[in-house]
């Protein structure tokens, strides 16, 4: 089975993928992790597109049963394919902003004012890159369904909404039924 996490940048991608990957004892993966290289200074320079999705899809068939956080859209109909369940996490500006200004302060001891304000256009999406507009016309394209989850919920919440509606899909895909 394998479970896509996404949504604005602050909302708890990263943090739900995490708990719930533990919880159902799964691998959890990190879109960024495959986005971006990692040299000094970190989210800088991006990975070229075909060498990303290799990347990703590997790892996917080698875990199995995996939560996937971030944003994978327009990354190739292969990878969109291949999730049993999407959940779009969807959070108000205001403490997407204020999570992400306590991260980049945990993380970097400063916060980049560019990364803030690209983070603060998605619902307007009048930057390059994420924004809802482009989200919601990726997720309605995609073949399987997808979980909307509103509003600052705890982790708990968040994660007892995808449970069940794991138990609605069943313990495996249904690319994986006879037909």
């Amino acid at each position: 089975m394998r479970i896509h996490i996404t949504g604005a940048s602050g909302a708890g991608s990263s943090t739900l993928a995490i708990a719930l990957a533990r919880q159902l004892g799964w691998r959890c993966l990190d879109g960024d992790d495959y986005f971006w290289l990692r040299p000094e200074p970190p989210f800088e320079a991006r990975r070229a597109p075909q060498e990303r999705l290799a990347l990703l899809l590997s790892d996917m068939a080698e875990a199995g049963d995996v939560v996937l956080a971030g944003s994978v859209d327009g990354w190739g109909r292969e990878l969109e394919d291949a999730f049993d369940l999407i959940v779009f996490l969807r959070l108000d500006t205001d403490i997407r902003l204020q999570r992400l200004h306590a991260r980049e302060m945990q993380r970097f001891g400063a916060v980049d004012a560019n990364f803030l304000a690209w983070a603060a256009q998605y619902d307007t999406g009048t930057l390059e890159g994420r924004s809802l507009s482009r989200q919601c016309e990726w997720l309605a394209a995609q073949s399987c369904p997808v979980l909307v989850i509103e509003g600052d919920l705890s982790v708990e919440e968040r994660m007892r909404r995808v449970l069940d509606r794991l138990k609605i899909i069943g313990p495996h895909s249904q690319k994986d039924s006879p037909p």
